[in-house]
């Protein structure tokens, strides 16, 4: 196993009105390859924007993120939009998908701003990945047509296309009922089985049972 994200000393805070809020107080994290961990916690007690700063989108106060032994916040925008792209698949819960596109172009989507072409590979890959994810049947549908555990596997789907080395999850089963938990859960934990880390915030008690960790989060703290 190889070390994919390292976090020490993280600090957060943002002034509200007349207070400041503290969202990360010396936060430290690892997590390896084939690993997934989840992050468990209330509502604003910092766990997504601990997310946000290993993602690279949200620079924190102090402390030090490295992704693949890359230090993120000692890069240049254009050098962190790139690891992003390459390294790192992000899964939200509100699965940003593009209206106009079908499920296949919003798959492909992932390689939009990348100094790549679109070939035959990319879009075989894309299309492995809709059918893997039972959406072979839907791939030429826009997002208004699909249900909310297709859009979610949509989303998976993208998050997936450039191979990345680590999937960031931001709560990805807070809209979904029981049944599609339990199937965007189990393609979290196949992806690190096959060798990519995943971190993954939630407050549903269920990823326990897929976690190699569970960790929770309690006002900017991790336990």
């Amino acid at each position: 196993m190889s070390l994919i994200v390292s976090g020490a000393g993280l600090y957060k805070s943002f002034r509200r009105k007349t207070r400041t809020v503290d969202a990360l107080k010396n936060v430290s994290l690892e997590v390896e390859t084939g690993e997934l961990v989840a992050i468990r916690g209330p509502s604003g007690c910092g766990k997504s924007t601990l997310l946000l700063a290993v993602g690279g989108l949200q620079k924190p106060d102090s402390g030090t993120i490295k992704v693949v032994d890359q230090d993120v916040y000692q890069l240049s925008p254009e050098q962190r939009t790139a690891l992003r792209a390459r390294r790192i698949g992000f899964v939200f819960q509100q699965f940003h998908l593009i209206p106009y596109l079908s499920v296949m172009e919003n798959v492909l989507a992932a390689q939009l701003g990348m100094a790549v072409r679109r070939n035959g590979s990319s879009t075989s890959r894309a299309s492995e990945l809709v059918q893997r994810l039972g959406l072979d049947e839907r791939r030429d549908h826009r997002p208004a047509e699909l249900s909310v555990g297709e859009c979610q596997r949509v989303a998976l789907a993208r998050a997936l296309l450039n191979e990345p080395q680590l999937i960031l999850a931001d709560e990805p089963t807070g809209n979904l009922d029981e049944e599609n938990t339990g199937i965007v859960l189990q393609h979290l934990r196949d992806i690190a089985n096959s060798g990519s880390a995943v971190l993954l915030v939630t407050h549903d008690p269920k990823c326990d049972a897929i976690a190699d960790r569970m960790l929770q989060m309690r006002e900017g703290c991790l336990i």
